[in-house]
């Protein structure tokens, strides 16, 4: 799914496609904000492919997709691309965060239950209609997994999880990434576990959950070893974890490092291109 301008134009005015493939939680920053923003400067054009953090490791690692740029929502599956498997990431820096919420249908059936009651008594009701991604391909289907499993000892509610998890069909819960918000939206589930970026960005309403059961997303951005533009890449990344790039990510919902604070970069330091040095700190 592109954004901006066609390859042909960036072509016609000397620029070159940048290939990002991203977590799908940030379909809306990446595509409507990033994007668009990125375009305007005037270098290259951004063309970006939403999908699970984790499925998109394993097609980088099977060689089925190809592209400059990789944004997880969790940093440990840079490890699955490092050296020691196939050696597509040797670093990686940490550049936002967005906790766990559970977004609802204003207009459904149980949005006055969800607004009134427990979320986790809400979402054992006969009949409600709970989405979320799948936990071995996504790390936010993993944190709502982790999430339900430390409720039940903080709300001494045990076998909670499984209750919640296998309400109703229990496999109908689970949904790509990347069209779980459009179910929402579109009235075929009730519920559903997003960050709050998208929530945010689509002004889906939104519970919290307690601050001792808060789980985020930890967004990192890495460019691959074998990219294609990898100049183009940096002034991507360039972008992304500027002052102007970090603006864009706020209005979006995200939790941006302060105007003073650098990006914290793991993997090897030493394989990070010279001009994104000052950009970030060690970790």
């Amino acid at each position: 799914m592109a954004a901006g301008l066609l390859p042909w134009a960036a072509r016609a005015r000397g620029g070159r496609t940048v290939d990002v493939l991203y977590a799908g939680s940030l379909l809306t920053a990446m595509e409507r904000g990033i994007g668009p923003a990125f375009d305007a400067t005037g270098t290259d054009v951004f063309r970006g492919y939403a999908g699970g953090s984790g499925a998109l490791a394993n097609q980088i690692a099977a060689g089925l997709r190809r592209a400059d740029i990789y944004i997880s929502a969790d940093p440990a599956l840079n490890l699955r691309l490092g050296p020691a498997h196939g050696d597509h990431v040797r670093w990686y820096a940490l550049f936002a965060q967005s906790p766990l919420v559970l977004g609802y249908d204003p207009r459904g059936r149980f949005a006055a239950a969800l607004q009134s009651d427990p979320w986790y008594l809400a979402l054992q009701r006969p009949g409600v209609r709970i989405g979320r991604t799948d936990p071995l391909l996504d790390p936010k289907g993993a944190l709502t997994v982790k999430l339900l499993h430390q409720a039940e000892t903080y709300y001494r509610q045990p076998g909670l999880a499984d209750r919640i998890l296998h309400a109703g069909d229990g496999d109908r819960q689970v949904r790509p990434e990347e069209n779980l918000v459009g179910r929402l939206q579109s009235g075929q589930i009730d519920v559903g576990f997003f960050y709050a970026t998208e929530t945010a960005a689509l002004h889906i309403p939104a519970m919290t959950l307690p601050p001792a059961l808060a789980l985020s997303a930890r967004y990192t951005v890495t460019i691959l070893r074998d990219a294609p533009n990898p100049e183009g890449a940096e002034r991507l990344v360039a972008f992304l974890l500027g002052a102007r790039g970090r603006a864009v990510l706020a209005q979006y919902g995200l939790q941006v490092p302060g105007p003073h604070e650098a990006p914290a970069v793991m993997g090897d330091p030493a394989a990070v291109p010279p001009a994104l040095r000052p950009l970030l700190r060690p970790a």
